[in-house]
């Protein structure tokens, strides 16, 4: 086929105008893409963010601002405006790319750029201080115009903390400074006034009726003599001739219950209060007492009470006497047990130092104590007692002096004990009847012939004025 021909030719230019078509339309959508991204990317800056989520804190304005967003995004609003694509056209891989970067951006959507929400701000209410409304708390509008007619009444603050019952016992302080502020704090004189606008009629009469009286009232009532006996109507008639002074909730009832409260304390004008007598005529406390008869305030005498008490020390008495007479024969069992009894002493024996298998006789005026050796005998040997291989050699002596009184000397290294007693080494201490010896854990009782001593005694005696 040649070039030229013309069957050749125009599908050749039909090929050639469509190809022009397609890129033209390319060209256009690729135009609308510039508009709408200059359109709507013009309006809002661009931010640079990661895909990561990072974990923090959010602060209150970001709380606020993400519950907006949820709320927002929940509401059904108008739709959301896309760019249209030409259904011919696909986008290329670098318009994916731009697609898909612009996607993980943080731009927000078409509807809040068009239509963006009302941020609204936690407005904060103003919190009354915390003494006013303890105030609140404390102060009831009973007690407001208890207080408020009592002032208008006596216009002293110390009388109406000395006479008016509140709710609670408020001090004079505390008074005042609610007085103080029923009149120059607008938030609690606007409070207490509305809260006393909402009492019952029937609790506004009962607290008026309460109202102090004021010192025109006293005067008026002061001037009815003390000997009268006035009745209801002369206090009807003082009302109608005084309505301005006194308060409109007074009865004749009530002016009559204080006329005799004020002529039970010496207060009407007729009346004077005595003073006291001075000297002997006053009788104070410790003279009644001395006056009392102590005899009179003494109970009667129980006699069949004293006759028991009687029997019953007779009888303690008795099993006394019994248990005295007995010991004797307990002591002779005891004895026996502990093998503690009175040795058979001769006359050659001066004492004896019994143990619990050995018992030593003392026949010489002085005795060595001990552990005995092949070459060095010695007069008790306690070894025959029990184990005594830490007693020492010559552990010590014991000596009978003239005037009949027996002593032990510590010779040894360790201590010798005399009824629970420590005699170190060197020292000494003197031995009685019955005395317990314990030497390196061996014990031993002492016993002394007390017919033999006392004989030495006598001799002695004897001798010494010679």
């Amino acid at each position: 086929m040649q070039a030229g021909d013309p069957a050749v030719g125009a599908p050749m230019a039909v090929a050639g105008a469509q190809s022009r078509s397609e890129d033209e339309e390319s060209l256009g959508v690729k135009d609308v893409k510039r508009t709408a991204t200059q359109a709507f990317g013009s309006g809002v800056p661009k931010r640079r963010s990661s895909s990561r989520s990072i974990k923090r804190k959010k602060f209150d304005d970001e709380l606020v601002e993400s519950s907006l967003v949820k709320s927002s995004s929940r509401v059904k609003g108008p739709p959301v405006i896309e760019p249209v694509r030409c259904s011919g056209s696909e986008p290329s891989s670098s318009e994916k790319k731009k697609v898909t970067k612009s996607g993980n951006s943080l731009t927000p959507p078409l509807t809040m750029l068009v239509n963006p929400a009302p941020i609204t701000k936690r407005v904060k209410k103003s919190k009354q201080p915390l003494h006013i409304t303890k105030d609140l708390g404390r102060w009831k509008p009973t007690d407001d115009l208890l207080l408020i007619n009592a002032v208008l009444q006596t216009t002293d603050l110390t009388s109406v903390h000395l006479g008016v019952k509140f709710s609670c016992r408020f001090t004079l302080r505390e008074i005042k400074e609610r007085w103080y502020a029923l009149l120059y704090d607008p938030v609690i004189s606007k409070l207490a006034w509305q809260a006393m606008r909402q009492l019952h009629p029937e609790a506004i009469a009962a607290i008026q009726s309460k109202a102090l009286f004021s010192q025109v009232e006293e005067a008026l009532l002061a001037k009815i003599g003390s000997t009268s006996q006035p009745k209801v109507d002369m206090f009807q008639e003082l009302l109608s001739k005084h309505p301005g002074v006194f308060h409109p909730s007074r009865t004749p009832k009530s002016l009559l219950v204080h006329w005799q409260l004020l002529k039970q304390y010496y207060l009407l004008d007729d009346q004077s209060v005595q003073p006291l007598p001075k000297g002997d005529q006053v009788l104070n406390f410790s003279d009644a007492e001395q006056m009392v008869d102590d005899v009179k305030l003494k109970e009667s005498r129980d006699e069949v009470l004293e006759h028991e008490l009687m029997i019953s020390d007779r009888h303690q008495k008795r099993e006394i006497r019994q248990l005295e007479q007995e010991l004797p024969r307990w002591q002779v069992l005891v004895d026996s047990i502990t093998g503690m009894s009175m040795p058979d002493f001769d006359n050659q024996t001066l004492a004896a130092l019994r143990g619990r298998m050995v018992r030593y006789l003392m026949r010489s005026r002085e005795i060595t104590l001990g552990r005995a050796t092949k070459d060095k005998p010695i007069d008790v040997d306690l070894s025959l007692e029990g184990p005594a291989w830490k007693i020492s050699r010559k552990q010590g002596i014991i000596k009978l002096k003239n005037n009949g009184d027996f002593f032990i000397a510590n010779e040894g290294r360790r201590p010798i004990y005399i009824d629970g007693r420590p005699v170190l080494s060197g020292n000494k201490w003197k031995l009685n009847n019955n005395s317990v010896v314990e030497i390196a854990g061996l014990r031993f009782v002492f016993l002394i012939n007390l017919e033999l001593i006392s004989l030495i005694k006598a001799e002695a005696a004897k001798m010494t004025p010679q």
